[in-house]
């Protein structure tokens, strides 16, 4: 099948995105497409405008803030997986991007992108939602933080506020002696997951559980914290 008869728009701004969304109840954002162009060929989404970010320099980047990594909504998957800073920061979420889809999957997805669809099997919410990432979105021309636990609330529905653009992400760095895993089972490599999981620790001097994040993902309506697990396993 093909898509349904769109309008297309390439804003110079965020604030200008932000404008042309709140024009059209209908419209949709596209960086990388690779989740939603999918949808519109099966007819799932049908939006009458489509505005592109992907040409917005201010949206892509990886870099410290604070005691986090910030990475910009229109960053490309494959730049987080070749990122040094990402490796060194963030092993949870550089275990979990070789997953995504492949090399050409990488190539064009945005990190925003797969957060704002908010696909239940997708790796990017799950990491978000297991190291507690902050979601930045701007609407009506200011910022607003959105914690990754409030922000996936069914499958591929967010609380992104009405006009809202999602500008970026940021990854809290955990200190000390930390420990991660990730994987996922699918039918093949490439594949969506029929369950994912995730899981970073940090341990004590004595070798004991200080600290201790686990997620699983693609089995639940969005992804979920096993806070549970996490407290038996305290110590």
């Amino acid at each position: 099948m093909k898509a349904a008869p769109f309008e297309y728009s390439r804003p110079a701004d965020i604030d200008e995105a932000c404008a042309l969304l709140a024009a059209d109840d209908s419209a949709r954002i596209i960086a990388g497409g690779q989740t939603l162009v999918p949808m519109m060929a099966m007819r799932l989404a049908r939006p009458t405008r489509l505005i592109d970010i992907a040409r917005i320099d201010a949206l892509s980047y990886i870099r410290e803030q604070d005691d986090a990594i910030a990475i910009g909504a229109v960053t490309r998957q494959c730049l987080v997986e070749g990122s040094k800073l990402v490796t060194s920061h963030l092993p949870l979420l550089a275990c979990a991007v070789p997953w995504i889809g492949h090399s050409a999957t990488r190539a064009r997805g945005t990190v925003g992108g797969s957060l704002a669809n908010a696909d239940p099997a997708a790796e990017l919410p799950l990491i978000a939602m297991t190291l507690d990432a902050v979601l930045v979105a701007r609407a009506d021309g200011e910022d607003s933080d959105i914690p990754a636990a409030e922000f996936f609330i069914g499958p591929m529905i967010t609380t992104m506020p009405m006009g809202g653009v999602l500008t970026g992400v940021r990854f809290p760095v955990w200190k000390g002696k930390i420990g991660v895993g990730f994987h996922e089972i699918n039918a093949r490599s490439s594949d969506f997951a029929f369950v994912s999981s995730a899981a970073q620790v940090e341990l004590d001097d004595d070798g004991k559980c200080k600290r201790i994040a686990i997620g699983v993902g693609a089995t639940t309506d969005f992804p979920m914290r096993l806070e549970s697990a996490e407290q038996q396993l305290m110590g």
